[in-house]
């Protein structure tokens, strides 16, 4: 784990605060009483995928295949619960403890109540966003009290925007991408000294959000029955756009299981800024346009031209390797989802499922397993596809996308 500063420690910090905002959570959010305020998502097996997987596609997949379910996490309905609640939620601490609002052993209740929100109404959050970001930071900072402006890209879904708006949202639309989105969103906070900008590019507080989701995945393992260790590797498949929530959660993986797991980050072809970062070791100097490629994909979440240069730069030797994948296979591989298993996930979460679609099938992933040993080990092997969202889609987009789904597939 050399060249990053963060430790274990402060993924455990974080979740310690994850865990003291829990009855706040709880409050705001009835939806998250059974899990005590806690916004978690379970993981389940997927066997009938793999089975469409090996008999369609002849991925020769070995091992089980698991799907981490964050497209049901509560109140935002995407992995980005994690990362922009986490930092909302810690800038709300410190609002609240500057103010001297908060007593020594008090219950983080308190933060439902209306002196609270009165406060909050003072000071203003920004955010860029293609969507789930932006949905995530606007519900929770609504939620608080805060004034929320949600800077949004030309990819953003028009559902996304409604649903912001609904809750409260200002939601700010700009004809260019996540990019110019990000500009606006950070220019506009610096011009008032009450607003707080959510910088998803280089925002160390959501890198640990995500992060402590390694954690309670770790548990989630153990009481499945799932061991990680020499003899069962873990193979690990993320979709990346600019790479914070996979970032975050392949650095708390690696602080719990080393070399024991491998993480994979999936991009759609015409927006892979992550990998075009890396294997040219320029990371936010360097944009997919500047290759020729339009960095316009259907997967809205996965709709960045640039890196993150903190992600990129932190994880870079973490990292296993990348697929990249076209906007097609993201519509076939929801519907055989939903087919198989009756899960619905949106397109962007299904380019994960490259990874294990190809990494007992492929020449340069089967060269990465020799190297690294692991030939003799796929039989024990666990594949965890990381579901980035899907539950708040609106019934109407869902059959939108199955007819696509339907008109594409081979």
């Amino acid at each position: 784990m050399r060249k990053i500063d963060l430790t274990m420690e402060d993924v455990r910090d974080a979740e310690a605060r994850l865990e003291r905002f829990a009855p706040f959570i709880r409050r705001a959010f009835p939806e998250t009483e059974k899990d005590g305020g806690l916004i978690e998502s379970p993981v389940r097996e997927i066997s009938g995928m793999k089975e469409e997987m090996n008999s369609r596609q002849a991925a020769g997949l070995r091992g089980r295949l698991l799907l981490k379910m964050d497209s049901d996490l509560a109140v935002a309905g995407s992995v980005k619960a994690r990362g922009g609640i986490y930092e909302i939620l810690k800038h709300a601490e410190e609002l609240a403890i500057r103010e001297g609002m908060l007593e020594e052993g008090q219950s983080y209740e308190v933060f439902a109540r209306e002196p609270f929100r009165e406060f909050f109404s003072q000071y203003a959050v920004h955010v860029g966003s293609t969507g789930n970001l932006g949905l995530s930071i606007g519900i929770i900072s609504a939620a608080l009290g805060f004034r929320v402006y949600v800077h949004m890209s030309q990819d953003a879904k028009q559902w996304k925007k409604d649903l912001l708006r609904s809750k409260g949202v200002q939601v700010i639309e700009y004809a260019g991408d996540y990019g110019a989105a990000v500009k606006k969103g950070r220019e506009e906070a610096m011009r008032d000294p009450a607003s707080y900008f959510v910088d998803d590019e280089n925002s160390v507080s959501l890198f640990l959000g995500y992060a402590v989701s390694a954690l309670r995945l770790q548990r989630q393992l153990e009481a499945a029955g799932v061991k990680v260790d020499g003899e069962h590797p873990l193979f690990v498949y993320i979709p990346c756009g600019v790479g914070g929530a996979p970032g975050g959660i392949t650095f708390g993986l690696k602080l719990i299981y080393g070399d024991h797991v491998h993480a994979f980050y999936a991009e759609p072809v015409q927006a892979c800024c992550m990998i075009l970062g890396m294997t040219t070791g320029l990371h936010n100097e360097i944009c997919v346009q500047d290759i020729g490629l339009s960095g316009m994909t259907e997967a809205d979440g996965l709709a960045v031209g640039r890196p993150s240069k903190f992600v990129g730069k932190t994880v870079e030797h973490l990292l296993s390797g990348e697929v990249t994948v076209q906007d097609d296979r993201l519509y076939v591989y929801m519907k055989e989802l939903l087919d198989r298993e009756g899960i619905f996930i949106e397109p962007s979460s299904c380019a994960a499922f490259a990874g294990p679609a190809r990494i007992e099938k492929e020449e340069v992933c089967r060269a990465y397993l020799k190297e690294q040993g692991l030939e003799e080990r796929m039989e024990q092997a666990a594949h965890l596809v990381w579901a980035t969202g899907g539950s708040l889609v609106p019934a109407d987009v869902r059959a939108e996308y199955v007819k696509k789904a339907e008109e594409k597939r081979p």
